[in-house]
């Protein structure tokens, strides 16, 4: 069987982990961002919902054989 994890990796996933954990409860809470920066992954979304359904290139310049 491989080792997926090595002794370093597993290290730092439990250091991020604690650091997730601990630090909310250390620091002070945070005023809300402003208003103009909440939509910005509003924005990201749509523009990756956009290209995922907006046709391809590829669909064009498909060539059929036929037999």
């Amino acid at each position: 069987m491989v080792r997926c994890f090595t002794l370093g990796s597993v290290l730092v996933l439990v250091a991020l982990a604690a650091s997730m954990v601990l630090l909310p409860l250390m620091l002070p809470p945070l005023p809300p961002p402003p208003l103009v920066l909440l939509f910005f992954p509003v924005g990201i979304m749509a523009a990756l919902m956009l290209l995922a359904f907006s046709p391809s290139e590829a669909d064009r310049n498909a060539v059929v054989y036929t037999a």
